[in-house]
């Protein structure tokens, strides 16, 4: 598919020459650092060196007093406590450090994650009558809660007191919680507003450690998990998430907690972690669980602390996560051939596609597949209790949930925000509300964004690339949202031989720059399709980032083609 270059504008000249100066970076690192709002030698000297001292005061935090005292005084009464989580990453990340840290201190604890299918997301009836008839007074609710006003008011009612601790955007009113930790509270004065769900549950024990003198060591063993939920839920990397992630990534790969290794190691990573193999290869191992059976395996797995047991559980996991893959290429495959024998698809400017026996735990997956193939608005829908429930998936810079409240006279339910939602409505609507859909989307979407966009953070010439460049480079990691891995572009290269096809779709190709006599080796994904041209001789410009090839033991810098344009385009 086309894509659409947007090369970001350099950063003000007088700014980068000083940064560049004073801390001896290439021209090329300083614009990428002024690119990223770091302007002054504090900034980058944090930047590059994040600490843990640098992490904002947890008592900045509204209700954060409330909570640490209700927790404390459930200690000392020996109530008993229940942790419950949201059933995707970060909800089970979230409860696996809480719970883990809490355990080593206090006992009478147990922990809660809703099914996905019976109960759905957030605060279930369900899991309130549990709290209720086993006796819990208090329950810390984890990445999720801040909109559950009804069953949080029905814990009260029971005399069951709430702590929330959540990083969703709130309602018009909050539950009527003895806490609530959100840092979007309007009325929260803490500093950083991005922290994951796992973030705030990290917040509340850093507090708890500080009032009751427990060396703050102890809770930093959980890091990796606070990393794995900064990965999966995709927030943005800068900041306290920054710090929290460097961190964590550190100690995912020198010594995780046994389920995280064990989960390395169904993975096979050969080197180091980074936020990409989290999102990867970690984030859907820990979520298969849930979309395939019950996410309190992923649970159990992550509070292992047997390595034995810990890779017998895994290898069950690995399992469900093959079984959700098969799910996934079938059901993508059968989405590709509806959209491309349906002539009516061919001018749509939405996709939206039902049947009946497609597997719910995998229709998200397969809208963002569908938007990767098509790039247009989709909505994936299948059957679950005699109703028809769906994902929504969206492109850049175009507001799907809203689309869909134009349509909510045929819903029962619906949820989501900007770029992904999940709706429920009567069989017997789907027809009128993919028309209706269309209609919406068709009159408000402009053409530009129906063409995928490719950011360029800037030209580089190949003389640039060297391996101090690249050295450098490596520090603007942990890569991520508002802090992603520089996409450069490479203007009049061509290939100083023929190219490779390797698995009968990606190509491997050595680069040359037009007036250079450097060269590079890139490998381009998915790219085969580009073999006669590549081979032609023919000049074209390229968008790449920059990775190491280490499979061969000794690193060698290689480009990692995003795209490519011919001199005709």
């Amino acid at each position: 598919m086309t894509k659409r270059w947007v090369i970001k504008e350099r950063a003000d000249a007088q700014t980068a020459a000083r940064l560049s100066e004073e801390m001896k970076l290439s021209p090329e690192i300083a614009n990428l650092l002024v690119q990223r709002g770091i302007t002054t030698y504090e900034e980058a000297l944090k930047f590059f060196r994040p600490s843990l001292e640098d992490l904002p005061d947890p008592w900045l935090m509204k209700d954060m007093d409330l909570a640490v005292a209700r927790l404390e005084k459930a200690i000392d009464r020996g109530e008993k406590i229940l942790i419950y989580g949201d059933y995707d990453v970060d909800g089970t990340t979230a409860v696996a450090l809480v719970y883990g840290f809490l355990r080593e201190h206090y006992s009478n604890l147990d922990f809660y994650i809703p099914d996905r299918y019976k109960e759905g997301y957030g605060i279930s009836d369900a899991g309130i009558t549990h709290a209720i008839e086993e006796g819990f007074g208090l329950i810390i609710s984890l990445d999720c809660g801040i909109k559950a006003l009804k069953t949080v008011a029905r814990a009260k009612a029971a005399g069951v007191d709430f702590i929330i601790c959540d990083h969703h955007l709130p309602g018009d009113a909050l539950p009527p919680a003895l806490a609530v930790l959100d840092p979007k509270r309007a009325d929260c004065p803490y500093p950083f507003k991005e922290l994951s769900g796992c973030g705030i549950g990290f917040k509340l024990l850093q507090a708890f450690c500080l009032k009751n003198h427990i060396p703050l060591k102890t809770l930093y063993q959980y890091l990796d998990l606070v990393a794995v939920s900064i990965a999966a839920d995709i927030v943005p990397i800068k900041s306290e998430n920054r710090i929290l992630a460097y961190w964590g990534l550190k100690k995912l790969n020198k010594k995780p907690l046994p389920g995280l290794f064990a989960l390395i190691e169904q993975s096979s990573f050969r080197k180091e972690l980074d936020i990409t193999n989290i999102v990867f290869g970690i984030g859907p191992r820990i979520n298969a669980s849930g979309r395939i059976a019950h996410a309190k395996m992923a649970v159990n797995l992550l509070l292992s602390e047997d390595s034995g047991e810990a890779a017998r559980m895994a290898e069950v996991i690995d399992d469900k996560n093959s079984l959700r893959r098969n799910f996934d290429s079938s059901i993508t495959e059968e989405a590709h051939k509806m959209v491309e024998q349906d002539p009516d698809f061919k001018d749509a400017k939405t996709t939206v596609l039902f049947k009946k026996d497609w597997h719910k735990g995998v229709i998200g997956i397969v809208a963002s597949r569908c938007v990767d193939r098509y790039y247009r608005p989709t909505i994936i829908l299948t059957e679950s209790n005699n109703k028809a429930t769906g994902s929504a998936r969206s492109v850049l810079g175009f507001d799907i949930y809203e689309a869909i409240t134009e349509c909510s006279d045929l819903l029962l339910q619906y949820g989501g925000h900007m770029y992904a939602a999940g709706l429920t409505m009567e069989l017997e609507n789907v027809p009128e509300f993919r028309r209706r859909f269309e209609q919406v989307v068709a009159s408000r979407i402009r053409p530009e964004q129906l063409v995928p966009q490719l950011e360029i953070d800037q030209e580089l010439d190949f003389c640039s690339i060297t391996p101090q460049f690249y050295e450098v480079l490596k520090q603007l990691a942990p890569f991520g949202p508002e802090n992603m891995q520089p996409v450069f572009m490479t203007r009049q290269v061509r290939a100083t031989g023929r190219p490779r096809v390797m698995k009968n779709k990606h190509i491997k190709v050595q680069l040359v720059q037009e007036g250079s006599e450097l060269t590079f080796d890139a490998v381009g994904f998915d790219m085969a399709d580009y073999f006669d041209f590549i081979g032609s001789g023919m000049r074209f410009d390229i968008a790449y980032t920059l990775e190491e090839n280490t499979y061969w033991g000794d690193g060698t810098l290689e480009l990692y083609l995003r795209d490519i344009k011919f001199e005709e385009e």
